[in-house]
């Protein structure tokens, strides 16, 4: 019992140190496409939704966008992007950012800084917020036994 009240808010804490990397890693891309990446003509193929929640929770939708655009190399790459312009339907054209190293990673959403570092804020307060409290669980606990 000792050792589940060690392991629970461990894999917790490991799991909230993965994402913040993760988030991390994910706004610094973006942040080097936006300032460094090269720029390609794209075409909105398909545009859906993913709803989740239901019953005795909220219901929350996020829209997705697939896009497809031929590199300077003439490699051509299809890509889904969460969070895009709502305005953008299917046989759009638009331009998308790439690095050269790495096409897949392309992002089709305009520069916004600030709103990029916002929310990688927010996203690292509630996974430190998690991983804190993970850690005062496990604490208290222990002097609690």
């Amino acid at each position: 019992m000792d050792a589940l009240l060690y392991l629970v808010p461990g894999v917790i804490t490991a799991g909230c140190l993965f994402g913040a990397v993760q988030v991390i890693r994910r706004a610094l891309r973006t942040s080097r496409m936006w300032a460094h990446g090269l720029t390609a003509e794209a075409r909105c193929l398909n545009t859906y939704t993913k709803t989740s929640g239901g019953n005795d929770t909220a219901v929350h939708s996020t829209l997705h966008h697939v896009y497809e655009f031929t590199t300077r190399e003439g490699e051509r790459f299809r890509f889904d992007e969460t969070g895009g312009d709502s305005t953008v339907v299917a046989g759009d054209h638009l331009v998308v950012r790439y690095l050269a190293e790495r096409p897949q990673w392309a992002t089709a959403l305009q520069p916004a800084r600030g709103r990029l570092i916002l929310g990688t804020a927010v996203l690292l307060a509630v996974l430190t917020a998690v991983g804190v409290g993970a850690v005062l669980f496990a604490v208290s606990a222990r002097s609690a036994l």
